[in-house]
């Protein structure tokens, strides 16, 4: 049959029909969950950390080029985000918002989650994989959980004000060296550095919890949120050591990443992302 150019009303009549049937599947997967029980989560061992992070590896390896590609764009803003600090004599905030990173992280990392899954199953991972989500009905749970963490990374930013206005505050520091210097060397820094560390592991264990295989979850089955956030905290108090050792080599690694500038985190963000899938298809049955 002989192919015309279509007429543009019509184009976008369908295209809005698509977009609204798209719509429409994700409200409904938002409120009501595909599998009625939470799925069974599984015991884990540190063997499974160390073959979650191998097989990563091997999913960095053949997409690097386009993992690479897609998270160069978070080392820019962390980047943006100090400078924005020096010149906002925002100093004590830095280091609160590299630990930031460990909240907002599972967000960054949702695009590998749809590359490895493609690579698992046999295909050739491609770079529009990792947008994949857009068109997953889906896509309105993992927006919800998204901003659950963005909000969680606000209110630790503001618990991190909070408790340098009650240590070395509320003035600002006159250079980053006076303030590394009050930091290091005075008993009010060494509460600072204390008290902001417990908090800021506080608030990295929420978000462990709550994100731990949600996202992976959401993608691989649909199902709906309440049902991928509870198989979530599943999997966490029925694998306490191996979660929380999971979480500390996650902000070890983000941290080492963020020193250099935020440059590392252009490997390490498709790393963990990676792995974290394949952690996720160890952790749910």
């Amino acid at each position: 049959m002989e192919r015309t150019i279509g007429n543009p009303i019509s184009w976008l009549t369908k295209a809005l029909g698509l977009t609204g049937a798209h719509l429409s599947a994700s409200v409904d997967q938002l409120g009501s969950d595909t599998e009625r029980s939470a799925p069974e989560a599984l015991v884990l061992d540190m063997s499974d950390i160390t073959a979650a992070l191998s097989a990563g590896w091997q999913d960095f390896i053949a997409c690097r080029s386009d993992a690479m590609a897609i998270v160069f764009l978070y080392p820019l803003i962390g980047l943006a985000l100090v400078v924005f600090g020096f010149s906002a004599d925002l100093f004590p905030l830095i280091f609160p918002v590299v630990m930031g990173f460990a909240l907002i992280g599972p967000v960054a990392a949702v695009g590998l989650y749809e590359m490895s899954a493609r690579r698992e199953a046999g295909f050739k991972p491609r770079w529009a994989d990792a947008f994949a989500v857009l068109r997953s009905p889906a896509f309105l749970s993992v927006l919800m959980l998204g901003l659950y963490l963005a909000g969680l990374f606000v209110l630790w930013m503001v618990f991190a004000i909070g408790i340098f206005n009650r240590t070395l505050g509320p003035e600002a520091p006159a250079s980053l060296m006076a303030f590394a210097t009050a930091a290091l060397t005075t008993t009010p820094g060494w509460i600072m550095i204390v008290v902001g560390s417990t908090v800021g592991a506080a608030f990295a264990v929420v978000a462990l919890a709550v994100s731990l295989v949600s996202f992976p979850l959401l993608l691989d089955r649909h199902t709906g949120l309440p049902v991928a956030v509870a198989t979530s905290l599943k999997v966490v108090r029925k694998n306490p050591v191996v979660c929380l050792t999971w979480g500390a080599m996650v902000g070890t690694l983000l941290f080492l990443g963020a020193v250099p500038m935020f440059a590392g985190l252009i490997v390490v963000i498709p790393l963990l992302g990676h792995a974290t899938w394949h952690l996720y298809r160890r952790a749910v049955g």
